[in-house]
């Protein structure tokens, strides 16, 4: 470096980039420095792929639900909507209104063998779903259109015909609570379905939990003559969807039943954020532990460099020169342990599938169990948001880890450090 460069205004600078190399009679500072720089890289790393890993999730989550379901509900107060048809006549075309298609629920219980399952019993107008949801695009062996009135076909979620023994052209027992009175007594309701497609959304609720089956064939076996359970609706902005059916509700006038994708699945996306939060303060301690690292590194360097800071002073050096040689030092250290924690977590979050399956590989073991996370595989959003407030985070936190050895540092007397050099 010349010798212009190290001036006045640069020397400070040049002294505490400096100090950051370890010398041959000092080699233990620079292997604290080091460990500093690798539990700020650290830190920073696992907190960008976990906070990554939750984004993912959350993102797999909602596109895998609103692949499902629609946008939202309006059910009857009754559990029935008997004037469904002008009430649909009366919300189409309303301004972020896309889609509405009739819907019958209920919860049965599916039997085949000696095996049976209980299970969400969904009846839609195949023509009229696929503008509601994408749902025909997770199924496979037969789409919608194999549900015709009369035909008493089922789509079944492909684990819950593995788990019920049975596949495409097997025929399985519906059975709802609803009972015939019978001179033996009450009878509950059945009637015999034949598998005509599977379900594979990725997500084990729907996978295991759901049936699917046409309106006309609901309506008599669960006897609602020209009714049906609700309309569901699919909108412009799905994001606003809660806000839009209740609006749509009021101007109905009468009581309805009103649900949206997110409050149906309130408890996940809360659970995420709660995960995220908590995930945060404690990733964020372990940066927090290296900043105490660089605390005792820069006072380690300050107590070995007394009498250099004493000449420095005696040379013309103010304390404000000192000041910022010793926060250059620990700046430095949070600035490259920063640097190499982002790259390093960046290059887990974009691999964390591969990474993932090849530790399950390895240790023989399922690391994401669909019966609990609701996917099938690790995804990853790296969001540049999330990837600026950490490593503003880690800064400050190296930065503000070097004021208290930097200002004993500034406070050395040059006498009395030079005496004890004596």
């Amino acid at each position: 470096m010349s010798d212009s460069a190290r001036g006045p205004a640069g020397y400070a600078w040049w002294i505490g980039a400096r100090y950051l190399r370890a010398r041959r009679d000092n080699r233990f500072v620079g292997f604290i420095s080091g460990i500093s720089m690798a539990g700020i890289a650290l830190g920073v790393a696992v907190l960008i792929a976990v906070l990554s890993v939750m984004n993912g999730f959350e993102r797999d989550l909602q596109s895998r639900i609103l692949g499902v379901v629609s946008h939202a509900t309006l059910e009857g107060a009754e559990g029935r909507l008997d004037d469904w048809r002008e009430l649909r006549r009366r919300t189409t075309g309303r301004p972020g209104v896309v889609a509405i298609a009739p819907f019958i629920e209920g919860r049965g219980m599916l039997v085949a063998m000696d095996r049976s399952a209980a299970v969400e019993l969904r009846a839609v107008e195949p023509a009229e779903e696929r503008a509601v949801s994408s749902l025909h695009r997770h199924l496979s062996g037969g789409g919608l259109e194999q549900l015709e009135p009369g035909a008493y076909r089922i789509l079944l979620g492909h684990t819950l015909a593995a788990e019920l023994g049975i596949s495409i052209g097997d025929t399985v027992l519906v059975v709802i609570a609803q009972g015939n009175v019978t001179p033996a007594g009450v009878a509950p309701r059945m009637r015999r379905f034949t598998v005509a497609g599977l379900i594979d959304v990725g997500m084990y609720e729907y996978d295991r939990g759901l049936a699917l089956l046409h309106i006309e064939d609901a309506r008599r076996l669960f006897r609602m003559g020209n009714s049906v359970t609700g309309l569901r609706y699919a909108f412009s902005d799905g994001g606003t969807a809660g806000r839009q059916i209740r609006e749509l509700a009021e101007g109905l006038g009468g009581s309805y039943l009103v649900s949206d994708w997110s409050r149906r699945h309130a408890n996940f996306f809360r659970s995420i954020q709660v995960t995220k939060s908590i995930m945060f303060i404690v990733l964020l301690l372990v940066m927090a532990v290296a900043a105490f690292n660089i605390i005792s590194t820069l006072v380690m360097v300050v107590k070995e460099k007394r009498s250099d800071i004493a000449i420095l002073r005696t040379l013309g050096g103010t304390p404000r020169d000192i000041l910022t040689i010793f926060i250059v030092q620990g700046a430095a250290i949070g600035l490259v342990g920063t640097a190499a924690g982002i790259a390093l977590g960046l290059l887990i979050a974009r691999n964390i599938t591969a990474i993932v399956g090849g530790l399950e590989r390895l240790l023989g073991i399922t690391l994401v169990d669909p019966q609990v996370y609701f996917i099938s595989e690790l995804p990853a959003d790296v969001q540049s948001g999330d990837v600026l407030v950490i490593a503003a985070t880690a800064l400050v936190l190296g930065v503000a880890a070097t004021i208290y050895p930097a200002w004993r540092a500034a406070a050395t007397q040059p006498a009395d450090a030079l005496r004890h050099e004596v």
